[in-house]
């Protein structure tokens, strides 16, 4: 039977030291209260001291404060120089103030898959030391590169936590490590007497049950926050994630008000499946900017019965053209969080579905996207050099981290990159079914060479996978020539408003690039079923 305790006495569990590991996806499955409490012993006593904490999903909310308006939400809570030494993660970009320690060299830290973070897990579950995959390969997770290595202090002190295996069975590989747990923090909405979880109001699935079991297999302590506990033998069986026979304390949220579901929402049944929405006519139609003709030239790749991905940022329009020519509900879409058809939220909901139609464990999604099983992944475009690698992850001097974008993007059998051409200002309308650049931005995407390497195009390309860059202006493809510039928007000159902003020169076919569909820069469409 797990004990029921304090939050309080729950942070003196956690010794100088520790790793722990957390199941999260922005808000959902984080023990803020735990957290806090964390905190509060660090602040008070300077205990714990130099935690280790992993990590698969971004945590955090983008640095809003929480009601008290005294701290951020998330890990921001172990953000204190002392307090945490060292953050693993697949995305860390949502906590702001471990991204800072990150940058000022004040920790150690390592950026490695979200799907592998998960995997792991399950693989040291099951008394395995780590996990053998082809994700990462050519990257700066490789150890032919940084090895996840994600500042200078790591890279001075660390230890290596990715092998690279040159050849297994005729195959290259990399080997994946994570230190063992000393404690792992769950959040769920419903505890039994004996520890039995059930998720009820939390929208994404996440792994708490590969964290639970590995967190076990380490002889770690599990520890989880719930709103309510039930008598022993009241819970449905089927809804129980998290067995009782791993589960050590629970802790009973004394504020269940102040839990988050997303970055942004407290609670919305919509995206648990508890009641289904009306989202016919649901999402007003985009006006007509450069972000409505690359989300339409985008949709023109989807077809009838694929089942597509969408990241975050500009991807999170697409569902929006989609309705609005009619044919949202001839595609599966797809989030990385473990949800399966509806509407992807966008925005601070990022990661929850309008209306799911399966919710199942995050680790088993990443095993769907490794094998190919996605027809199209559609991610915003940041930088890109002239072999079509791209750069998500270190921009400008910001951190963010992958995030599940590796497993997705070096699988899908169609890969597609949109955004705007140049960034920092770019001002730009439409006009007699022309685009017109009124101001061009800052900073080039497409360059000589990326400052980091988040994805390889040519491994996408060995598989026989396809890479798409889509703009305002233009359509390049990768192929195995090269960098092809495709298509060219009504109004734009090719060496001015195209060329003159590469840090490459891309191939141009004989006879020049096609234009872009006319249809895309008019009001209103309706060709887009053309397409399906």
């Amino acid at each position: 039977m797990a004990k029921i305790i304090t939050v309080k006495e729950a942070a003196e569990l956690v010794q100088d030291g520790a790793v722990i590991g957390s199941a999260v996806q922005g808000m959902t499955g984080w023990p803020e209260e735990i957290g806090l409490a964390i905190e509060n012993r660090f602040m008070e006593t300077g205990h714990p001291s130099g935690i280790t904490h992993i990590h698969g999903a971004g945590q955090g909310d983008f640095g809003r404060m929480s009601e008290d308006g005294k701290t951020c939400r998330g890990e921001c809570a172990l953000a204190h120089d002392g307090l945490l030494s060292c953050s693993i993660h697949g995305h860390v970009g949502c906590s702001f103030k471990v991204t800072k320690q990150i940058v000022d060299n004040k920790i150690l830290a390592y950026n490695i898959p979200l799907g592998v973070v998960g995997q792991i897990w399950r693989e040291m579950g099951r008394g395995f030391p780590g996990l053998l995959t082809k994700v990462g390969l050519g990257t700066f997770m490789d150890p032919r590169y940084d090895g996840a290595m994600i500042n200078e202090k790591t890279k001075k002190e660390g230890k290596q936590i990715v092998t690279y295996i040159p050849d297994f069975l005729g195959e290259e590989y990399l080997f994946y490590t994570l230190p063992k747990l000393t404690v792992a923090l769950l959040r769920a909405t419903t505890a039994d007497e004996d520890g039995n979880l059930t998720y009820e109001k939390e929208c994404m699935p996440c792994e708490p049950l590969d964290l639970a079991m590995a967190a076990k297999a380490a002889g770690a302590v599990v520890i989880a926050q719930v709103e309510r506990v039930a008598a022993t033998g009241t819970l449905d069986p089927r809804n129980v994630k998290v067995p009782g026979i791993l589960v050590d304390y629970i802790c009973v949220a004394e504020h269940p008000d102040r839990m988050m579901q997303t970055h942004i929402t407290h609670f919305n049944p919509a995206f648990t499946g508890e009641i289904r929405i009306p989202m016919k006519n649901s999402a007003a139609p985009l006006p007509l900017d450069d972000k409505k003709v690359f989300t339409r030239r985008t949709a023109m790749e989807i077809h009838g019965g694929d089942k597509c991905n969408l990241g975050i940022g500009m991807p999170g329009l697409v569902p929006n053209v989609l309705m609005e020519e009619g044919v949202d509900s001839q595609v599966t879409l797809i989030s990385e969080s473990g949800l399966i058809g509806g509407i992807p939220a966008p925005g601070g909901d990022f990661g929850a579905h309008y209306n799911p139609v399966a919710m199942y464990p995050q680790t088993d999604h990443f095993s769907f996207f490794d094998q190919g099983g996605l027809d199209v992944a559609v991610f915003g475009l940041s930088e890109v050099d002239r072999d079509g690698n791209v750069n998500t992850t270190f921009l400008n001097g910001r951190i963010a981290g992958v995030g599940g974008f590796p497993n997705i993007s070096a699988n899908a059998r169609h890969s597609i990159f949109v955004g705007s051409f140049t960034a920092g200002g770019l001002k730009c309308h439409i006009e007699d079914g022309k685009m017109c650049i009124d101001q061009e931005g800052r900073f080039d995407k497409f360059v000589e060479s990326c400052a980091q390497l988040s994805f390889n195009a040519q491994q996408c390309l060995a598989k026989g996978n396809r890479v798409t860059f889509i703009t305002e202006r233009c359509v390049i493809k990768r192929t195995a020539q090269g960098m092809v510039l495709a298509e060219v928007a009504p109004g734009i000159d090719i060496q001015t408003q195209i060329l003159d902003h590469m840090g490459f020169k891309p191939i141009i076919p004989e006879g020049g690039p096609a234009l872009m569909d006319a249809g895309l820069f008019s009001e209103t469409w309706g060709r887009l079923g053309d397409h399906f």
